[in-house]
């Protein structure tokens, strides 16, 4: 198993990390949103591990293939290291139970929000699951994570405001632990939170930085 402290941080891909792109898979089509890599820097200087946790129904419609997304996440790595952050390890699902085509047409259990895809990387990394969290952009991501058992942020970027702005005008409670603007404003507060610094739970972050700018199992989350 490979060595850490038990701390982890998964992350959702599209949205969170880099910009939605209608079934990205190609290293051209990738953008960072403002602030993600240093987000992910600050999050490994920390010593958090790192693990993002996908649906990639893509693969099972036949647009792209499972090395596309594998070839898009090392891609996404290299430009990561340069800004001094990496992703320890992606975990992906591949299929779809109503859309898909041959193999990949099948009810499975790694799909968000069920959690195959945490317990397939529970079998390589350590988890302190009272010390790790999910962070996503969509409601379904932060099902995942609530059924996994950990804390879970939502961010604002991608679908994350519009989905918030949805559950409060049906009147319902909210469905995430913490809101934060973007995945630099989760990563300041999750550092903060395992410093022991006091944060009200639940509260949006502060300070507006949305922008925008251009392993089966082991990467669009429709």
């Amino acid at each position: 198993m490979a060595e850490n402290t038990g701390r982890v941080v998964f992350l959702d891909r599209d949205g969170t990390i880099n910009e939605e792109v209608h079934y990205l898979h190609k290293p051209e089509d990738l953008y960072f949103l403002p602030g993600a890599a240093e987000a992910v820097r600050m999050l490994k200087e920390a010593g958090f591990t790192l693990i993002v946790i996908t649906n990639q129904a893509g693969v099972a419609r036949g647009y792209y293939t499972c090395r596309d997304v594998e070839t898009l996440h090392a891609y996404m790595n290299e430009q990561l290291r340069k800004e001094g952050g990496v992703i320890d390890a992606f975990y992906y699902c591949p299929h779809h139970p109503d859309c898909g085509i041959g193999e990949y047409k099948k009810v499975c259990h790694c799909r968000k929000p069920d959690t195959g895809m945490f317990e397939a990387a529970e079998k390589e990394f350590a988890v302190d699951k009272a010390h790790s969290y999910m962070i996503g952009d969509k409601e379904l991501d932060i099902q995942a994570g609530h059924n996994y058992g950990v804390e879970s942020v939502l961010v604002g970027t991608g679908y994350g405001a519009e989905h918030k702005k949805a559950a409060e005008e049906q009147g319902r409670e909210k469905f995430y632990d913490y809101y934060a603007a973007d995945l630099k404003a989760a990563a300041r507060y999750i550092i903060a939170k395992e410093s022991g610094k006091n944060i009200q739970k639940g509260n949006p972050a502060e300070g507006p930085e949305i922008q925008h700018e251009r392993s089966i199992l082991p990467g669009t989350s429709d």
